[in-house]
């Protein structure tokens, strides 16, 4: 663990598990904290994670992050099997859980902060103590809850109300929701900008009472994992710097197609890509 005291402000800040995902190939590090940290840092911003994680997850893909972990008897992991009948996702230990007096003092006037739970780790509603320019939201992990097997199913967010009316963007996925429009409609009415991936569809955009939808390009796909996340940073760092809805949400959508064509954390944006999707108009 760093310093709290020497640490540097950054302009970017998750706050959020990292995962140990069991994967048929092996274990690897995953999580929205790790897949939207590289992208941030890709975009060119310095970037703070604080999260929790167990001896056994290597953090080496982190190097050029500054990363606050408490140590834990475990890591967050889970474990995705697929079937013919669709994803059973299995959520084998969780670390510990986050507080916010974790977090440095120079680290709560972030540019952005992200809170970007996966399993109920750290609370909705932010400490009047931050102040960032932008609060974004990812809330799948407030989402999901799991029985005594470990099965991930549907939860109720119970701090939704107040914490949409802080955030100042949320991104979340069809599947968070189990494709339940009438929640979808709920966030977009408590919220100043809503976006709702649609995994290769694309995704659609809430914002003053107006919907668009904008539609990825088609790839070539090899593993989706983390392609959420990776909208997630690039959409609010494009927002910040917009200030522009509907074009953080173009860009986000073409840059985190691109990440389906490789697998784990290779899938991290390019400086070609960001390039690309930078310039391109459709």
């Amino acid at each position: 663990m760093y310093n709290l005291v020497t640490l540097e402000p950054v302009d970017y800040l998750i706050i959020g598990h990292v995962t140990h995902d069991l994967t048929p190939s092996g274990p690897r590090l995953g999580g929205t904290a790790a897949y939207s940290a590289l992208t941030a840092r890709a975009l060119g911003m310095q970037v703070g994670v604080v999260t929790a994680s167990g001896a056994e997850t290597d953090l080496d893909a982190l190097q050029d992050v500054l990363v606050i972990s408490a140590p834990s008897a475990h890591s967050t992991t889970f474990e995705n099997i697929y079937s013919k009948n669709g994803r059973r996702q299995i959520l084998h230990h969780q670390a510990e859980r986050l507080s916010f007096d974790n977090v440095p003092e120079s680290w709560r006037k972030a540019s952005i902060i992200q809170l970007g739970p996966v399993a109920q780790e750290v609370d909705a509603v932010l400490p009047d103590s931050f102040t960032p320019s932008l609060l974004g939201l990812t809330p799948q992990g407030w989402l999901r809850t799991w029985d005594e097997s470990g099965r991930v199913v549907q939860a109720d967010w119970e701090s939704a109300e107040q914490a949409l009316g802080q955030a100042g963007a949320v991104v979340v996925s069809a599947e968070d929701v189990a494709g339940v429009e009438e929640q979808i409609e709920f966030m977009a009415a408590h919220t100043r900008i809503l976006a709702v991936t649609e995994a290769a569809a694309g995704a659609r955009l809430y914002w003053h009472g107006d919907q668009r939808r904008f539609r990825a390009p088609a790839m070539q796909e090899i593993d989706a994992t983390g392609a959420g996340d990776i909208f997630a940073a690039a959409f609010f760092i494009r927002l910040l710097a917009t200030r522009d809805p509907w074009e953080a949400a173009r860009f986000a959508t073409h840059l985190s197609a691109h990440s389906v064509t490789r697998s784990g954390l290779k899938a991290i944006p390019t400086a070609e890509e960001i390039q690309t999707c930078m310039v391109e108009v459709f």
